[in-house]
């Protein structure tokens, strides 16, 4: 039907008045703003590092970690050309075309995804050229996020090996030569054939742990399982055998059914027997849940083995050296009844190498021996247990740990005594009562004293929660992350910023991943605010605040210099 002529000359007429009110409409806030934010970047020119994932060791709370951030590759052009680049339509089938595939999850801005990219290409060109059977690839995380949270993706850059589609991490150095080694070693036969008692004997007495199948056959289905285990497994021989004296030596029942598997160690226990399925995946599981000690003794060369084994949920023992020896009898006769379930790990307190950096980690003061349960990395919630470190309160306190009847333990500061400034302290112990207040929008910055970037963001922070004070519904406040912890409040890396909308503090915050700038923060708050505000300006009267329609502060005219006030 056709617009009557009386309307179609009313539009006509009204559309300057229109984009005139549009115009009025705009918010003069952001006006305010931009004119009294003097903003520069409180980024590094990477853009938003995130500081503490596992893979930027400035920030990093991986203890161990000792690689070196400040590395750079040089902008030169990097040859990529037998790098796949893979996202999510393409993932699945390039992982069914190649038995063996290494990809690395990065993030553009991420420095040292930068430093590795010339020498993943490297590492790619170099295999392709030597025709290995096996391809590198690539995937933008940060536009396949749930690709990579798929694949469990925490830090910058993630290195993930697959075998048939099997993953697991890349644990070597991020240099071209290190790669290459590390995969050409993945390739190789990884099992051993034994077919002498000789053989066995130098095995059973040389190695610490090894693994050992017996076979109907040295070659077939079965073996080619088991080699494919080896290669999930870095930290383990495999080996094979057909004979019947070979598979005595390794306390295997010559009579018994084959395909058989045992796993041995130069310990009390010395033999595990495999009951599960004869796959690949299984075989390697079962010996990552295995291959350690009833009680392992934290070292920077044994950390990677205990943080990244299968069963994730750890019981710790903290005791000086001169206290080692009354508490270890009964903490491993404790660890017994756990086998395969938990972790029991003695960290020697007065150790500077592991005890004091760990200690500190967990919140540990004092020489006083402790023990703690942690769920591991992921989770990251610990246990205290209280009362008399005995076998029985050892037992009944893992037993709960399992069972998930203990109460977490969370670190914190004290509560201040005051907290008027602009930029509210928040401590684990009053994070409920600031952050998860209902009637307020609350923008949290988690941060770390001695992070570089957390300090560059501080003069940025407050002159922030300076214009905005004053809105009654709004707080802008700061953690120490390294002092206080919270469930509610988990930091990615330092800093981190959480936005807490009002009225639906049930939800998960919302992360703030833009410009670390005020104009990029206040439009990130005015966005997602459960409860509309307008600024509470200084030169502004409360009508003139309050009207949507005020002149923006750039025309306004005033007898004070409004950059200096702020």
């Amino acid at each position: 039907m056709a617009m009557p002529r009386s309307l179609l000359l009313f539009l006509l007429l009204a559309t300057p008045f229109l984009l005139a009110s549009a115009a009025a409409a705009r918010d003069d806030d952001l006006d305010y703003i931009i004119d009294n934010a003097d903003d520069i970047a409180a980024n590094d020119p990477e853009g938003w590092l995130q500081e503490g994932s596992p893979s930027d060791d400035d920030d990093d709370e991986d203890l161990f970690d000792d690689s070196d951030p400040s590395s750079s590759s040089s902008d030169a052009e990097i040859d990529e050309t037998h790098v796949v680049p893979l996202t999510a339509a393409n993932f699945s089938s390039f992982l069914a075309a190649r038995r063996h595939a290494m990809v690395e999850f990065y993030a553009p801005w991420c420095g040292h995804c930068r430093a590795l990219a010339p020498d993943y290409a490297a590492a790619a060109t170099h295999l392709a050229l030597h025709n290995l059977d096996v391809a590198l690839a690539k995937v933008d995380a940060t536009d396949e996020a749930e690709l990579a949270e798929q694949y469990g993706v925490q830090g910058f850059p993630t290195l993930l090996f697959f075998i048939d589609g099997v993953h697991k991490d890349y644990t070597g150095e991020r240099t071209k030569d290190a790669i290459v080694a590390w995969i050409t070693k993945k390739l190789g036969p990884g099992v051993q054939n034994i077919t002498t008692a000789d053989e066995a004997e130098r095995i059973v007495t040389g190695d610490d742990t090894a693994v050992l199948a017996f076979l109907e056959s040295l070659s077939g289905s079965h073996s080619d399982e088991l080699a494919a285990a080896s290669r999930l497994e870095d930290t383990v021989n495999f080996y094979q055998t057909a004979s019947p004296d070979v598979a005595k030596l390794f306390h295997i029942d010559p009579e018994s059914k084959r395909p058989a598997v045992v796993l041995l160690k130069k310990e009390e226990e010395k033999v595990t027997i495999y009951d599960g399925e004869f796959r690949a995946s299984a075989i390697a599981e079962f010996v990552s849940a295995n291959k350690l000690p009833l009680i392992t003794t934290l070292t920077q060369e044994n950390a990677p083995a205990i943080f990244e084994s299968q069963i994730k949920k750890q019981v710790l023992l903290f005791a000086v050296a001169s206290e080692a020896s009354k508490f270890l009898p009964i903490f491993k006769e404790a660890a017994k009844p756990f086998k395969g379930e938990l972790l029991f790990v003695f960290v020697e307190r007065d150790s500077e190498e592991v005890g004091e950096p760990v200690a500190n980690y967990f919140g540990i003061t004092g020489q006083e021996t402790t023990v703690l349960a942690y769920t591991g990395n992921e989770d990251a919630k610990k246990f205290f247990l209280s009362g008399e470190i005995s076998l029985e309160n050892i037992k009944e306190f893992a037993q709960d740990f399992l069972e998930d009847k203990l109460t977490p333990f969370y670190k914190s500061d004290p509560v201040p005594e005051s907290n008027d400034e602009d930029v509210k302290v928040v401590v684990g112990k009053n994070l409920d009562q600031i952050v998860l207040d209902e009637s307020k929008d609350v923008l949290l910055e988690i941060y770390a004293p001695w992070c570089g970037h957390c300090q560059t963001l501080e003069p940025t922070y407050n002159k922030l929660a300076k214009l905005l004070h004053g809105i009654d519904s709004l707080v802008i406040a700061k953690m120490d992350g390294t002092n206080n912890e919270h469930p509610r409040a988990k930091p990615d890396g330092f800093p981190t910023i959480l936005f807490f909308p009002a009225g639906k503090k049930g939800f998960e915050p919302i992360t703030f991943e833009g410009d670390r700038t005020i104009v990029e923060m206040y439009r990130f708050i005015k966005k997602h605010a459960g409860i509309p505000f307008k600024l509470k300006r200084p030169d502004s009267s409360p009508a003139q605040t309050e009207s949507s329609g005020s002149t923006p502060a750039h025309e306004e005219s005033s007898g004070s210099n409004l950059k200096d006030e702020l």
